[in-house]
C-alpha cells in the first residue's frame, strides 16, 4: 500500500484487525489506488438495497440517479449531491470508521459496489 492519506491508512489497518472476513474485504477494497477504488451511484444503491438496510461502499458514492428509500450508507467518500440525496429520502451517510465503531460485528451490513 503506497497511499500517502495518513487517515486511509489508519482505517485499513484498523479494519484489518477485525474479525469478520467483511471488513478485511473492505480493507482490501480501501487498498486499491484511487483509480481502482469502487464508485457507485445513488441510483444503483437504491435498487440494490431494501428498505433499512445499512449499506457499505469501500470507495466513493455519487449522486447520480435518486433514492427513494431510508438506508443508511457507509463509505470512504460521499459527493455532496449524493450525501443530500441520502439525506433527504431519510437515511444518513456516515464514514465507514463510523459504521465500525456502530456495529463491529457487522451484522446486517451489506456489501455493496
Amino acid at each position: 500500500m503506497k497511499t500517502t492519506n495518513i487517515n486511509l491508512r489508519k482505517l485499513i489497518s484498523e479494519l484489518n484487525k477485525q474479525e469478520k472476513p467483511i471488513w478485511k474485504r473492505v480493507a482490501l477494497d480501501l487498498k486499491k489506488s484511487r483509480r481502482n477504488r469502487r464508485e457507485v451511484n445513488v441510483s444503483t444503491i437504491n435498487r440494490n438495497s431494501k428498505n433499512n438496510e445499512t449499506i457499505i461502499i469501500p470507495g466513493k458514492v455519487l449522486g447520480d440517479g435518486a433514492i427513494d428509500k431510508k438506508l443508511t450508507v457507509a463509505a470512504f467518500q460521499f459527493s455532496e449531491l449524493a450525501k443530500s440525496k441520502i439525506e433527504k429520502a431519510g437515511g444518513s451517510a456516515i464514514s465507514i470508521k463510523e459504521l465500525l465503531e456502530k456495529e463491529p460485528k457487522a451484522k446486517g451490513v451489506k456489501l455493496l459496489g
